[in-house]
């Protein structure tokens, strides 16, 4: 490492440290020692100090821990001449100063000061919530977002800002914006463009500052413990995880201050290389990071390949001839009411999409028609029907309803064409901006033709494409695609556990999870909520070597706790050998791992003998004594954990729920929001199980987050949990 590079490092670490310092002070000094603090919506504290020492910073007077720790961190003085530069003293540098960022947010957050706001009243991210990561965490495990960009500084302009992040989006890669230069910063050129931001596209501004650039490395790095099951203070193997399974880089626009090459040393030692615009001496450290740390691309053009290299990102490009940008970034895209040339369905015309099955000689490939007045030719509000034909040599009716869910994410990941809904209830935006590039109607035809066969592969020969913009002809098909939605409820439904063979795996997040093993049946999907079994029937067929396995049953173990010897071999080889006895329906005794991407946490409430739910985007206290995010780093990681069981939010009104501890029956308190969501589904089950009032029975936040509050509601109510056998 040069000695220019590491005395910068050290130089802005002591200015970072000195910053935390005089902030902290201040804040002791007018709050006092004992204010409490915790970011929104985290099981971690201060996350980044928690992950590499273990210890839980509550208050003021803790952070000072983290602020002697940088402290003594820092060996050398920025202007001593005698000293000689050695890497680690650099990234040494590098870690004192994300703890100390973490104490600047911190406080920053006790004042009102974030996330911050700018003058017109935009509002910039600020700290990412562990509900985010848990959000996001079925795509960075399956490959829809093969990583993510720390964007530094500013472009030339914004024209070239706004090419940057194109190219980064269309690779799929979830970029964060913090940091200015020479008072001007990528978001500002972004909203100058109006370039939608936030989650939904990609793009999430966290702060003004280089220092806000810390939300993004401790979200980074929770993941290992989230994920990765690996224990707080384990710093080694947490700075392993990230490097090898974290695949984030920083890309830096415009000038390197002290602050940003001593934030970006703290990014190294975490294996997070940078790429730069401007010119830098390259350091190659042996035995740090297998990729070079900080690497020049002078071309602008080139920057974004230059960047996925260097972090060795496997990504492919969907490439669609179609005349405006394609990827899963721009799903999130919303095309408003102004900026709209072409507005069909959302209850205001007639609108649904319809696929299905037809043999080989009925299908004319890549043929694309559009059955009525071409509607393209003129803004307004139309009516239309979408009939998708795919023909295969193993092609199956059950597979069906799986590509034609598709189809809302195939058409959604054009920039410019915005899509909602599915069937019947379906709605379809095209914006004027896309109009003037050049797309039109045929081009959704396009996007399906190629997406279904790049998606599927294995299961798709030929694919033809109908647009039905003459409404007469549209209604007629439209009984016909209501008929066969119906038709294929109902053979969903009469899917059970008993009457297949066959139950399907998915080790999707073993690349986060390394010993998790989801096993998906009829009757109770993944935890992520996102595949169900007809999900894993499709995807074997499609890839026979993929995540998605079948799992022969074998021998009923255990009926009652769900229990088959075959799946306890295939659990048991699939886990490396850490889960020997598996237990579908079963959350005291033995049951099913999580990986941390659950939609809900099922947890004994021992007092209630019942059980309480929560589910993902509940951020309030909960009566067991801990909020989603703290149960949640307890049932992740890929560990049996009986007592606690992270599952999808549709098993919850499976007939199989809970069927060894006692059924839906248990269920004490959950938030009102998901009782409203399954309101249907359970009251189904609990009349089914005899007490048809259950849904009254059931506590939420409106009777009480505390134990004893909702213990005298299940009282007054007499909920049947009550008189159950006990569970402990």
């Amino acid at each position: 490492m040069s000695k220019f590079i590491a005395t910068a490092v050290i130089r802005g670490s002591h200015q970072v440290v000195n910053h935390a310092e005089t902030s902290l002070k201040k804040a002791i000094s007018e709050k006092g020692k004992d204010l409490k603090f915790e970011f929104p919506d985290t099981a971690f504290y201060l996350p980044f100090y928690y992950a590499i020492t273990g210890k839980e910073l509550k208050t003021l007077g803790d952070m000072e821990i983290s602020l002697n720790h940088a402290k003594s961190m820092l060996s050398a003085e920025p202007d001593d001449k005698s000293w000689l530069p050695y890497l680690g003293e650099a990234l040494d540098a590098g870690i004192a100063t994300l703890f100390a960022e973490e104490i600047i947010e911190a406080v920053r957050y006790i004042y009102g000061e974030e996330p911050a706001k700018e003058a017109d009243g935009f509002t910039y991210n600020g700290f990412i919530t562990d509900t985010i990561l848990r959000d996001l965490g079925i795509q960075l495990v399956d490959g829809r977002m093969p990583g993510f960009a720390a964007v530094l500084g500013a472009a030339k302009d914004s024209k070239e800002a706004v090419k940057v992040i194109r190219q980064l989006q269309e690779r799929k890669i979830l970029i964060f914006l913090a940091g200015e230069t020479n008072g001007n910063s990528v978001t500002k050129q972004l909203r100058q463009e109006n370039i939608d931001l936030g989650w939904e596209t990609y793009i999430v501004p966290l702060g003004k500052d280089t220092i806000s650039v810390i939300y993004a490395l401790n979200w980074a790095i929770r993941s290992a413990m989230m994920f990765g099951g690996i224990k707080k203070g384990n710093y080694k193997d947490i700075l392993k995880y990230t490097l090898d399974r974290v695949h984030a880089f920083a890309l830096v626009l415009g000038e390197l201050d002290d602050i940003k090459w001593t934030t970006g040393a703290g990014a190294i030692s975490m294996g997070f290389p940078a790429i730069s615009h401007s010119k830098v001496p390259e350091i190659k450290p042996n035995g740090v990071c297998r990729y070079e740390e900080v690497v020049w691309e002078p071309d602008i053009d080139k920057i974004v390949d230059k960047s996925i290299e260097v972090r060795g990102l496997k990504i492919e490009i969907e490439k669609i001839d179609i005349p405006v940008p394609y990827g899963p970034a721009f799903e999130g895209e919303r095309v408003r009411k102004e900026d709209t040339y072409l507005d069909i369905g959302a209850n205001k015309t007639m609108s649904f999409e319809y696929l299905r099955m037809k043999n080989m000689d009925d299908v004319s490939d890549g043929k694309i028609i559009i059955d009525g007045p071409k509607i393209d030719e003129k803004e307004g509000l139309y009516p239309m029907g979408i009939l998708v034909e795919v023909a295969g040599r193993k092609m199956q009716k059950d597979f069906e309803s799986i590509l034609e869910r598709k189809i809302h994410h195939f058409l959604s990941e054009a920039h410019g064409v915005f899509h909602m809904g599915q069937r019947d209830m379906n709605w379809i935006r095209i914006s004027k901006e896309a109009y003037q590039s050049g797309f039109r109607l045929e081009h959704l035809g396009k996007i399906l033709h190629a997406r279904m066969h790049s998606e599927f592969p294995a299961i798709v020969d030929k694919v033809e494409v109908m647009l039905i913009t003459d409404e007469a002809k549209a209604k007629k098909l439209l009984v016909e695609a209501q008929k066969s939605y119906k038709e294929r409820d109902e053979r969903v439904a009469g899917l059970t556990d008993e009457t297949v063979d066959i139950y399907y795996s998915c080790t999707l997040c073993q690349s986060y999870a390394p010993n998790h093993v989801c096993v998906i049946t009829p009757e109770r999907l993944g935890l992520c909520g996102a595949y169900n079994w007809l999900d894993g029937k499709a995807a074997y067929e499609i890839d026979a070597t993929g995540p998605n396995q079948p799992i022969k049953k074998g021998r009923i173990i255990d009926s009652v706790k769900g229990q088959w010897e075959g799946v306890n071999e295939f659990v048991y080889n699939k886990s490396n050998q850490a889960i020997s006895v598996f237990n579908a329906y079963s959350m005291m005794d033995n049951p099913m791992t999580s990986c941390g991407c659950f939609e809900c946490i099922i947890a004994l409430l021992p007092e209630a003998n019942g059980v309480m739910i929560v589910n993902r985007g509940f951020t309030d206290m909960t009566p067991c004594g801990m909020k989603f995010s703290t149960l949640a780093g307890s049932v992740g990681g890929g560990n049996q954990t009986p007592g606690f069981l992270g599952v999808g939010r549709l098993y919850l009104t499976s007939k199989k729920f809970l069927l060894a501890d006692g059924g839906i029956k248990r269920i004490v308190w959950m938030p009102k929001e998901l009782k409203e969501q399954l309101k249907e589904g359970i009251q189904k089950r609990a009349a089914e199980a005899g007490v048809p009032d259950l849904l009254d029975k059931i506590a939420d936040e409106t009777v009480g987050t505390e134990s004893s509050a909702v213990c005298e509601f299940l009282q007054r109510v007499n909920h049947p949990a009550l008189t159950m056998e006990p569970m402990i």
